[in-house]
């Protein structure tokens, strides 16, 4: 008797554990919410989610999905971020610029794949451009768009302020490292450099505000970091912005897809000129460390963009104008 007693609570307890496992199975998806979108550039963006912990059960799969159409699945593109609760990061690559696109996180359980509210999002104009502009010595450039900037695609050239005053051409070295007023020189003082690499100019002239042809100025400091966070940020952003053909080997994530055509023409200080086919130097108009003013340079061996507040005011460095706004 007491041998059928201990097998009949056996057998329940059997039962009874049997019946919790199935009701605390898969049964309900998951509770999913999507991340804002954030950094948006031509063909990237970051965005994310969240799954509830109070959600059925383990998840096995998580990230985000898109497309062109509203409430993309797993079906369209996606990313994959773990497994498990909680919060996820997601990058959103090899995106088409100008587009809108639908982004949606999701969360795969054995009930089936969860997702969160659809949320939308457009790609940074690139490619475009706002016509040629020519300055005061009657040189022509092209242009590139790239957001809602417009930017030159080549090195200045001119040899006047935009009111007609000439800027002096100083070859000495000693000259040029103590000059306190507006200067240009050919990188090498060649004239050969000119038509490619434009002409070097010390910031006393960027500081005239007279430099760039009228409707156009030197970029900020802000104009230039809007210009590489919409093309991916300082750690990747030379890549796309830098010119495929003149650079000095390796020239490391090159591929111009900004169609900005960074160039390597060098720089000129104290000692003479250094640098050309191996860093491009863009002056800004910002000082934001009394008293050196900011500048930006690319490297042939790297994609980093580096933001340079030590330059001094005798720099001879390559500009590149944008369009007023």
């Amino acid at each position: 008797m007491k041998t059928k007693v201990k097998q009949f609570i056996f057998f329940n307890l059997i039962l009874l554990c049997y019946i919790r496992c199935t009701n605390d199975s898969d049964t309900t998806l998951p509770i999913v919410a999507t991340y804002d979108i954030t950094d948006i550039t031509n063909t990237s963006a970051k965005s994310g989610g969240i799954i509830s912990e109070y959600s059925s059960s383990n998840i096995t799969a998580r990230g985000v999905c898109w497309s062109t159409y509203e409430n993309p699945t797993i079906a369209n593109s996606k990313t994959s971020n773990g497994t498990g609760f909680g919060e996820f990061n997601s990058s959103i690559i090899g995106l088409s610029y100008n587009t809108t696109y639908h982004v949606r996180a999701y969360a795969t359980n054995s009930a089936g794949t969860a997702y969160g509210n659809d949320l939308s999002f457009t790609t940074v104009i690139v490619n475009g451009n706002c016509g040629t502009i020519s300055d005061i010595d009657g040189n022509i450039y092209n242009t590139v768009t790239i957001g809602n900037q417009c930017w030159m695609k080549e090195n200045l050239k001119t040899t006047r302020y935009n009111d007609g005053i000439a800027i002096p051409n100083v070859i000495d070295n000693y000259a040029w490292g103590w000059s306190t007023t507006g200067s240009w020189c050919y990188y090498n003082n060649d004239t050969s450099n000119n038509y490619t690499y434009g002409k070097l100019y010390n910031w006393y002239a960027v500081n005239t505000g007279k430099l760039a042809p009228e409707g156009w100025h030197v970029p900020t400091y802000m104009e230039w970091v809007t210009l590489i966070n919409n093309l991916g940020g300082n750690n990747v952003g030379s890549g796309v912005l830098k010119d495929t053909t003149l650079w000095n080997s390796p020239n490391v994530g090159a591929t111009n897809r900004s169609g900005f055509s960074a160039l390597p023409a060098g720089f000129r200080d104290f000692d003479g000129f250094s640098g050309i086919g191996y860093s491009g130097n863009f002056w800004s108009s910002t000082i934001n460390y009394i008293p050196f003013p900011t500048s930006i340079y690319f490297q042939n061996h790297n994609t980093i963009i580096y933001y340079n507040e030590t330059d001094g005011k005798n720099s001879g460095l390559s500009i590149r104008c944008i369009k007023d706004l």
